[in-house]
């Protein structure tokens, strides 16, 4: 049976994504509020968080992972570590660490002090997408883990205002779920302040439904 995932409603006070530059970064503009909530078929999170400076960023963040039943809430920090920027492209290091507590059933009755570190990257032009992001998690009762890599291509370059399209295949690896390693391809459009993906994951068969708004 095809399960509907949808990942990345993402609102952003603040000012709007370049057309070059599609994307829904950790880290927003000083002052600046995000939220971010993910759904897919193995876990479903939100995000809260306020910059205050464009190098930090921390907030709320609560996950229920569906696969390993377990129920993580607490705060989430991030770190811009580093900037490269060049005529023709962007990149971005970022640090995220998280405290709080957990329990393994999601229903308040076992809570544990629970924590996760994690790493992430993006390099971009206005023709080629990479990403990386890495997460391991110490629950108490159980440690647990997921990366996930992108590349994409834009099959053409538009001006600004135009409707952006981007071809994308994800990889991500969760060693304790039941399907440990998955590909997704998808497209990604984008449209003045909107980030649209569609996608479609072979081995849990599941649509991927991502939609981002940036403001």
């Amino acid at each position: 049976m095809i399960r509907i995932q949808t990942a990345g409603l993402v609102l952003a006070m603040g000012a709007a994504l370049t057309s070059q530059m599609a994307e829904a970064r950790p880290v927003s503009y000083p002052s600046g509020w995000t939220v971010m909530q993910m759904n897919n078929g193995d876990m479903s999170s939100l995000h809260v968080h306020y910059s205050p400076t464009f190098k930090d960023s921390i907030g709320l963040y609560s996950e229920r992972n569906w696969a390993n039943d377990w129920h993580f809430t607490g705060l989430q920090y991030n770190r811009l570590v580093q900037r490269w920027n060049t005529p023709n492209s962007q990149a971005n290091l970022y640090f995220k660490a998280g405290a709080g507590q957990a329990d393994p059933f999601g229903d308040g009755a076992d809570v544990d002090l629970a924590g996760f570190v994690g790493v992430a990257a993006d390099w971009e032009t206005r023709r080629w997408f990479v990403s990386y992001e890495g997460r391991a998690y110490d629950l108490g009762f159980t440690q647990d883990a997921r990366q996930a890599a992108r590349v994409g291509v834009a099959p053409y370059i538009g001006d600004y205002g135009d409707l952006h399209t981007w071809l994308m295949l994800q990889v991500e690896n969760q060693p304790e779920a039941d399907t440990p390693t998955t590909v997704t391809p998808l497209v990604r459009f984008f449209y003045d302040v909107q980030l649209l993906e569609i996608g479609y994951t072979p081995e849990t068969e599941e649509l991927m439904l991502n939609w981002i708004v940036r403001f």
